[in-house]
This record gives C-alpha cells, sequence and structure tokens, in this order.
C-alpha cells in the first residue's frame, strides 16, 4: 500500500515526491495522504529491521493536525436482517446508489 501511495503521488519527503525506495534520514519531514487525510510526520530515529508498531510509532513525532470530527451518515440502502442474498435488481440499485 505505501509503495502504491508513493507512486500515486500521495507521499512527500522534505516536501519532493517520494519514490518507493527513497531513503530517509533523522529530521526528515513525511508527508503523506492517507484516508482523506493529511499526515505529517518528523523521523527522530531509524530503524534497520522490522519491529512492532508501538517500537515504530516511538521512531516518528506526529504534526499532523487534528481530524476532523466524525459526522454520522445514515446507510443509503438497508437491508432487514435475514432477507437473504440480494436479488439482481437489488444489486443495480445499489450500484446506481454508489455511482458504478
Amino acid at each position: 500500500m505505501a509503495s502504491e501511495a508513493c507512486k500515486g503521488g500521495h507521499v512527500r519527503i522534505n516536501g519532493r515526491p517520494a519514490k518507493p525506495a527513497s531513503a530517509v534520514r533523522v529530521g526528515d519531514r513525511v508527508e503523506a495522504r492517507v484516508a482523506d487525510r493529511d499526515r505529517v510526520l518528523e523521523v527522530v530515529r531509524l530503524i534497520d529491521k522490522r519491529v512492532a508498531a508501538p517500537l515504530a510509532a516511538e521512531c516518528v513525532v506526529d504534526h499532523s493536525p487534528p481530524a476532523p470530527p466524525r459526522e454520522y451518515i445514515a446507510p443509503l440502502f438497508r437491508r432487514d436482517p435475514g432477507a437473504g442474498r440480494p436479488t439482481k435488481k437489488d444489486r443495480r440499485r445499489l450500484d446506481r446508489l454508489r455511482n458504478r
């Protein structure tokens, strides 16, 4: 997923577009667009091998703006529990609602 984000131009290191194999150094600022949210991370320590997520989180400082508050959005199309599999007509309605 990370390499696809880099190839798509969603990741920048110190303001420049990043390639999947771009090296980072201590003090670098990594900006990424993740799930419709901008993330800004500063590298404070490098690690040589794969580690657990809590240890990796200690190696960066998060300077991201706070996430916007989540708004409740009612489901567009709801099926009753136990109604069975959607028919072809139901699937076409769903596709129209989802703009596919």
